[in-house]
């Protein structure tokens, strides 16, 4: 018979009782180390760091190990914290050693389905990143496994698990604002095409350090430089649309909040519809404006004006409901949606909700509002979705609808006539009628760097 860890430990502290503290029984509050779900985080840059602190904020979690492949990164992290978290330069050394229950995949865009995928296979469940995938095969590839494997996942998309997210759509759910026809979103920009014929970013495998081969995982090989390892999300090599205003930035969330508002969470569209030639534009950001009543302000939009592909679109979906992504910079919820109803319309922009008629706004519960970290939610809900065997509000085939709206965006934005609608088959997860767009929902893999096969 096999003795799983938390069984092990409970026997031992009924065997024991009056030897240890009250907190290791979970006494006076605490929660027994038995009951803790036991965290390593994977990447350790902006990202990674702040979803290691907040593991150590959220319930029942415990911060265990973190791994990341660059030593002076590990280094600085560490720095303070040796005594008591342990470091690894591989992420599968640490879930097999630590005996994990969660990993965190923090890594960048083009490295997530393969850390996410060799992290289920060792045992561990999956907190992933948005946005979870570099493609559409890819996040198939990643819920695949995960269904397979029996693992418990949730991808970062916190908006699921806000308070005051879930109260505003289950107005639209109630009818608040009628029959909804129309939902609102902004025309993100999109990833550049990364700059090649520059010789200076040419580097022969040879002169290739270690960790930077994992690094470049299954993209083209360049030179370790600034513009590829910190600014990795400008390039569609690595990513879908960059960090600030961009389609798998700010829009995997717009998007994400969009298909839960209008009750297409685990659909796709139907029909899409490019409305424009694809150019390089700005974000559409422009002088701060007056805000009317029914807008809840761009609050997230401190960051300065960025360039990139961008053109206005819509989605038909199969309920009914057109998606028209085609708000500009300066107004509009850039991390959320604006649903428009028969009998009025509601504004949804993670942390405030504007409405008219202005009484559904007004209506906010206190119990609605958002009172902690928007991301401890998200990690709990994680947690507990981990002992109980539930489906996380964000679970992988929820992220995998919202993700591949992003890469939809781009595909279409690259090869689809203007005006012509384009059949988009959610259930096959291909066009019925774009050759072209097919060929780009995969990629090649570089040799050695293939997803893992469970």
């Amino acid at each position: 018979m096999t003795i799983d860890r938390r069984t092990l430990l409970k026997t031992a502290l009924v065997a024991s009782p009056m030897l240890v503290a009250s907190r290791v029984l979970g006494l006076d509050g605490e929660t027994a180390p038995s009951e803790k779900v036991r965290f390593g985080v994977v990447g350790l840059g902006g990202r990674g760091t702040y979803i290691a602190t907040i593991v150590q904020q959220a319930k029942d979690c415990e911060l265990v190990a973190v791994s990341d492949i660059y030593k002076p990164r590990l280094d600085a992290y560490l720095k303070n914290r040796s005594d008591w978290l342990k470091p690894y330069d591989d992420f599968r050394k640490m879930i097999e050693t630590e005996k994990l229950d969660a990993v965190c995949c923090e890594t960048a865009t083009h490295q997530r389905a393969w850390v996410a995928i060799h992290a289920m296979a060792l045992g561990a469940n999956a907190y992933i990143e948005k946005p979870m995938a570099l493609t559409i095969k890819e996040g198939r590839a990643i819920a695949d496994a995960a269904k397979k494997l029996g693992r418990v996942t949730q991808v970062g998309t916190q908006q699921r698990s806000l308070p005051l997210c879930r109260w505003a759509c289950e107005q639209v759910a109630n009818g608040a604002i009628g029959k909804v026809k129309t939902v609102l979103v902004p025309n993100f920009v999109g990833p550049n095409v990364f700059p090649d014929d520059d010789p200076k970013y040419a580097l022969d495998p040879k002169d290739c350090e270690p960790w930077w081969d994992v690094w470049t995982n299954q993209a083209k090989l360049r030179k370790c430089c600034p513009e590829v390892q910190y600014n990795w999300s400008n390039w569609g090599d690595y990513d879908a649309g960059g960090l600030c205003f961009g389609v798998s930035g700010w829009g995997t969330h717009s998007f994400d909040q969009m298909q839960m508002a209008i009750g297409t969470s685990l659909v796709g569209p139907s029909q899409i519809i490019l409305e424009e030639p694809c150019t390089i534009q700005d974000s559409g950001k422009f002088t701060n404006r007056p805000y009317s009543e029914d807008e809840t302000g761009a609050e997230y939009y401190s960051m300065a004006k960025v360039k990139g592909p961008r053109a206005k679109m819509k989605m038909l979906f199969p309920n009914g409901v057109e998606a028209r992504f085609e708000l500009d910079g300066d107004r509009g919820p850039g991390l959320g949606c604006i649903v428009v109803g028969d009998k009025g319309k509601l504004e949804i922009n993670r942390h405030k909700v504007a409405s008219n008629p202005k009484e559904i706004a007004a209506s906010l519960p206190e119990e609605a509002r958002n009172t902690r970290d928007e991301t401890v939610y998200h990690i709990e809900n994680f947690a507990e979705c981990i002992k109980t065997k539930k489906k996380c509000n964000a679970d992988i085939e929820i992220g995998q609808r919202s993700t591949t709206i992003c890469e939809l965006v781009n595909i279409v934005r690259a090869c689809a006539p203007v005006g012509e609608v384009i059949y988009w088959n959610s259930e096959k997860e291909e066009f019925d009628n774009l050759p072209e767009g097919n060929k780009r929902l995969a990629r090649p893999r570089r040799e050695g760097w293939e997803l893992p096969t469970v």
